[in-house]
């Protein structure tokens, strides 16, 4: 895929590259560079959070965890009458869900944002070949009534959770012609964010991309056209420093003025270093997050497709010695995927501590015994050995990595380790499923959102959903694809506490993915820098990026 710059902002991108910046320009660090930036195909932290500050989805969860508007006027609600039940053609029970979105929003390049570009987002969304892989699928309406330019009914076939939480929207009068032109499932290809994603116009929130530099940075400026707030930055430069002791080193001479949380930056174990060296340069926060650190497991694998053999690389890692030393104890072990901050969290799972011996008991009952230089084998003496990889430069997943290889040797099993860039790593890898062992990353969910993006059958991604689903381990199994249906249309807060509780414990049981731990989320904040507001979940702080400004 070949990426477009706008070549006349590439003086400004070396001009920036210089210490001793105006305070109207903020310069943010992060450790991984967004593969594409398509707002609805490819489910990236990193793309996640550069378009926050360029484009808004209709509702999101602020940072007191509370659902609201931020491109509609008021947010529907059943008991406002936003929202009504309503039956659908084949007598099923739906809902018909009434948006007005606000009369003043505009692509930046000043064509307002209407229902068209509703309309185009749900009919390009609804089809599985278009590779869209949000949060809050599109295809959940089966219909859309337009009542006028910012008003349209969405009428839904079933009655679902998320009923009035929606994603961002996509410029009809500049991704339709990319969305037509292309054949079936080539949209990724011709989507102009990915050609072309200095193009004005395909953005609508406070800040707009205006150069972009491949694996470097991306700089945004304001919006000429948002009517919010006005940006307190001339220029938000995203700059791209993928070894984490590069990073340090550009936060301390001033080259860049901070390195957020979320996902995209530093490592705790980076931060929690720094402050000590450098107590009172910077502000330092640490934000309880919904971030889930994990490996995933390629069940195709022949020995990883042994339950026994998962459940002993469990038992074998000491994951609360691990958290105590490397993170100061501020993140949780985890159990499945499921917070103790989420409140259909249950401690009732099956869980794996560190039991070595036990481990190699479960190794043995599955065929594997130690050769002579200490590595299992099986009956036909081939080595229990898996590929491990992770993202290459972040000095914390890589010290985990040594730190595990370690004690998966001391369990007679060999990890081979296997890093790659991150815009590899999650552009090819693991959305192609390339990886043949194990891989080890996290992702953020948002406050109420259930797991169908990462464990529904149909999300596992291949070419006949233009690999736009995110189960990376090709879960499939009916009782847990039962359960998200039922889960996403249980209204009423206790079944679907009962509902969770049972996903959590096939997920435990069944380990095909190895929980590490939650992480709490670290920001080097400048001290001048007011108005950040971190929030802890998968709506990340920069969509409301307007607020931000140096004092």
């Amino acid at each position: 895929m070949r990426h477009h710059v706008a070549f006349a902002a590439l003086g400004l991108i070396a001009g920036l590259a210089s210490p001793a910046l105006a305070k109207d320009d903020l310069v943010i660090g992060v450790a991984q560079f967004a593969p594409s930036l398509n707002p609805n195909i490819d489910p990236t932290v990193i793309k996640s959070y550069v378009l926050a500050f360029a484009t808004r989805p209709i509702t999101a969860y602020d940072k007191d965890w509370k659902l609201g508007c931020l491109m509609c006027t008021t947010l529907p609600t059943i008991e406002n009458g936003g929202a009504k039940y309503e039956t659908t053609a084949d007598g099923k029970k739906g809902l018909a869900v009434t948006f007005t979105l606000k009369s003043d929003l505009k692509w930046s390049d000043g064509v307002p944002v209407t229902t068209k570009d509703l309309m185009f987002t749900w009919k390009l969304g609804a089809d599985p070949k278009s590779g869209f892989s949000n949060n809050n699928p599109w295809d959940r309406a089966t219909s859309i009534d337009v009542v006028d330019d910012h008003t349209a009914v969405l009428h839904l076939n079933r009655v679902v959770v998320g009923y009035n939480e929606w994603d961002q929207l996509l410029p009809a009068h500049i991704e339709a012609k990319a969305a037509s032109g292309a054949e079936a499932g080539e949209y990724l290809k011709a989507t102009l964010y990915n050609r072309v994603p200095t193009t004005k116009g395909l953005y609508n929130g406070p800040y707009m991309v205006t150069a972009y530099e491949s694996g470097s940075q991306i700089v945004l400026e304001p919006n000429p056209y948002w009517a919010g707030t006005k940006p307190g930055f001339k220029h938000v430069v995203i700059k791209t420093i993928e070894n984490t002791s590069a990073l340090i080193a550009n936060l301390k001479s001033g080259d860049i003025d901070m390195a957020p949380g979320e996902g995209v930056g530093l490592t705790i174990d980076t931060v929690l270093a720094l402050q000590k060296d450098e107590p009172t340069k910077f502000d330092y926060l640490y934000k309880p997050s919904l971030t889930y650190e994990h490996i995933d497991l390629k069940i195709e694998n022949p020995s990883l497709a042994d339950v026994r053999v998962r459940r002993a690389l469990l038992m074998a890692i000491d994951r609360d010695t691990l958290v105590a030393k490397l993170f100061d104890g501020k993140q949780p072990v985890a159990a499945t995927w499921v917070n103790p901050l989420n409140p259909n969290y249950t401690k009732d799972t099956a869980t794996y501590k560190y039991e070595p011996a036990k481990a190699k008991a479960l190794l043995a009952e599955a065929g594997f015994k130690p050769g002579s230089d200490g590595i299992c084998r099986d009956a036909k003496g081939e080595k229990l050995s898996f590929e491990f990889a992770t993202t290459a430069g972040n000095k914390l997943r890589e010290l985990v990595q040594q730190v595990l290889q370690s004690q998966w040797k001391a369990a007679c099993v060999e990890v081979v380790i296997k890093n790659e860039p991150a815009r590899t790593l999650f552009g090819e890898t693991t959305k192609k499923r390339t990886y043949t062992g194990l891989v080890m990353y996290g992702w953020s969910s948002s406050v109420s959102e259930g797991p169908r993006k990462t464990l529904f059958s149909t999300q596992t991604p291949s070419a006949a959903n233009n690999f736009g689903g995110a189960n990376y381990i090709a879960y499939n199994d009916p009782k847990m694809d039962a359960d998200i249906a039922a889960a996403e249309e249980a209204l009423d807060p206790a079944k679907q506490k009962t509902i969770w509780a049972d996903m959590q414990s096939m997920y435990a049981d069944q380990v095909r993915v190895l929980p590490l731990f939650f992480r709490a989320e670290p920001y080097v904040i400048p001290k001048w820098l007011k108005g950040f507001t971190p929030t802890g979940h998968g709506d990340y702080s920069p969509l409301w990026s307007e607020n931000w400004r140096a004092e």
